[in-house]
């Protein structure tokens, strides 16, 4: 069986069962659209990522691009597939029609990117970063700069990026000293160096736009000294393009992720590095952060990509792959069976599947709060929506990241000795997936994001939010008639994860903001096997309606339910655990020394 990378039935689920994602219809900016525009921009990403990236992977993982005498030299078939990705119009899906976009709700346009991303996530990443960096001139740039950049941007007739990383500071943009010195000419003059940049420099098109920070002359230190520069590789002068003194001065040779180069930068080795200020003068953190929630969203759904297409590598191989008989049946006269029927082998696939499903509806259930967030009618439902999202972006960025990778590490495992060898692709997927728990904000940032800000913001009214949300589910999937026992459990977990967030609010308040922090990787992991026993619930009794009305396949609905039922019985008690470790302040590594290790 050909890999479907998603299901199709599974997408088609969530987005109409689940999510109704055509009550977004009803709102001012999508009245135009309804099911058969979604289903018609879906079928077109199915097609491209089964068709065309996902032939194309192997190959681009093999043969990463090339640095070159300064310039970077990509993997031949990206001249093929980049017109492809463009004529589905994913650069501009959801902008509105004013900058010449199909304005599509998130919620469709990212489920539609989760087939591209799973068919070959490094060809879409050109196209998403695109997509983010032009909607970061959209919102906060000059009218200049729309015109001359975020239209090029929006055809692809450039591609963007976003260049943060400095290398002697990692994640801490606050240690930032990319400096830009103002001219009389509009623009400033940019010196500096940036790392991991992706994209940053390609033979693709003809020019890259480089959403850069920076720190212009004389501002303060720190966080609030930052400003937000688009920096082009070849600058508009007299009518033609000219280098823009932006240099490639070296590549990052990746584990994962291979067909989209890592770049370090130099800029203004000539002193001839001209950027133009994006928005307002030390506000570039704050309008970074609309690119950067974005590109943690990307991750989090490549993350559930990558972890679906080895899912159903996996299901395909236990399939058909004879080996062993089962407890019962030792009779060497008779045939093998298909490793699927071997319980342990089962129970690798359920783990998948609950990890993959759950952190896809996960997934997209913050897109359409994103979609609320932007277009609901009235403030407060923007405002609660924002909030919400506020809340699930740390969780929808790391689950897939950390349990994904668990669920790649089953995929190779349920391939047995083929798994680890280049001949199959289980591992390559592997190394794709370790890379999202470091893009766009490590693990260990998501989880102080998590508790340090999103979880006590404005009172807790986030998790006040979420809590509504799980009472509602709770309701309804008692009243499809799912087990109590499931209901209780989530109950329960959701009323300690609230504990223990006042908790540690209260130490924070106290001025014990490191006791506060100290395990606030621990809240994370709490925070995702609650918030993906909510998605799970939530599927159990849409399904369980389904069943109830007569609906088929009825396997499809008994694998909900079985998926649910081991999720809520396996991974949710160790929602405990953590809240255990948050409650009790163990310091073992809070109090080790460098020295002891």
């Amino acid at each position: 069986m050909e890999n479907p990378l998603l299901s199709d039935k599974n997408v088609d689920f969530l987005l109409y069962d689940v999510l109704n994602v055509e009550q977004l219809c009803e709102l001012t900016a999508f009245r135009e659209h309804g099911r058969e525009t979604f289903d018609l921009f879906l079928a077109g990403a199915r097609r491209m990522a089964r068709q065309v990236l996902l032939p194309s992977y192997r190959r681009m993982d093999a043969q990463a691009p090339e640095l070159r005498d300064g310039r970077v030299r990509l993997h031949p078939l990206m001249r093929e597939i980049y017109p492809q990705l463009l004529s589905l119009g994913l650069v501009n899906a959801t902008r509105p029609a004013q900058v010449g976009g199909q304005q599509l709700p998130i919620t469709v346009a990212s489920l539609a990117s989760a087939y591209l991303m799973a068919g070959n996530g490094s060809a879409y990443s050109f196209v998403g970063l695109t997509s983010a960096a032009a909607h970061l001139l959209e919102a906060f740039g000059s009218d200049w700069l729309k015109a001359e950049f975020m239209s090029r941007l929006h055809t692809g007739e450039w591609t963007g990026t976003m260049a943060l990383t400095e290398p002697h500071a990692g994640s801490s943009l606050a240690d930032v000293t990319t400096r830009a010195t103002p001219t009389d000419g509009g623009y400033y003059l940019v010196h500096g160096a940036k790392i991991f940049i992706s994209g940053a420099d390609h033979d693709l098109t003809e020019n890259v736009v480089q959403m850069t920070l920076a720190r212009i002359d004389g501002a303060p230190p720190g966080i609030k000294g930052i400003s937000l520069f688009a920096i082009p590789n070849q600058r508009p002068e007299g009518g033609r393009l000219v280098p823009n003194d932006v240099h490639v001065a070296g590549a990052v040779h990746k584990l994962g992720f291979r067909g989209i180069p890592s770049l370090i930068l130099s800029f203004g080795e000539r002193d001839d590095c001209r950027g133009w200020l994006v928005g307002e003068r030390e506000r570039g953190i704050a309008h970074m952060f609309q690119m950067m929630n974005e590109a943690r969203i990307m991750v989090g759904m490549g993350g559930v990509a990558t972890a679906s297409v080895a899912y159903y590598e996996s299901l395909d191989y236990a399939r058909t792959r004879p080996q062993g008989r089962g407890p019962a049946g030792r009779d060497p006269q008779k045939p093998q069976v298909a490793i699927v029927e071997h319980a342990d082998v089962r129970r690798m696939l359920l783990r998948q599947k609950a990890i993959v499903e759950g952190g896809l509806a996960l997934l997209a259930t913050t897109a359409m709060q994103a979609d609320f967030a932007a277009h609901a009618d009235d403030a407060p439902s923007r405002r609660r929506a924002a909030l919400l999202l506020d809340f699930l972006t740390p969780i929808a960025k790391s689950f897939p990241a950390e349990w994904g990778f668990e669920s790649n590490v089953l995929a190779m495992q349920v391939h047995g000795g083929y798994g680890y060898s280049s001949e199959y692709l289980p591992e390559a997927w592997l190394r794709d997936q370790k890379l999202n728990s470091i893009h766009e904000g490590t693990t260990g940032i998501q989880g102080l994001d998590l508790l340090g800000r999103k979880a006590v913001a404005e009172g807790g009214a986030a998790l006040g939010i979420l809590a509504e949300e799980i009472a509602r589910t709770i309701a309804r999937a008692r009243s499809a008639g799912i087990e109590d026992a499931w209901c209780t459990r989530l109950d329960q977990a959701m009323t300690s994860l609230i504990d223990v967030t006042q908790h540690l609010a209260g130490k924070g308040l106290a001025g014990d903001v490191e006791g506060m922090l100290l395990h606030s990787a621990d809240y994370l992991g709490m925070a995702c096997v609650v918030t993906v026993a909510w998605q799970w619930l939530l599927q159990a009794a849409v399904a369980r309606e389904a069943m109830n009305s007569g609906r088929a396949p009825v396997e499809f609905y008994e694998g909900k339910l079985t998926a649910a039922q081991y999720w809520l019985a396996s991974e949710l008690p160790r929602a405990k655990l953590f809240a255990d470790l948050c409650r009790s302040g163990e310091d073992s590594y809070a109090r080790m020394k460098s020295d002891w290790f």
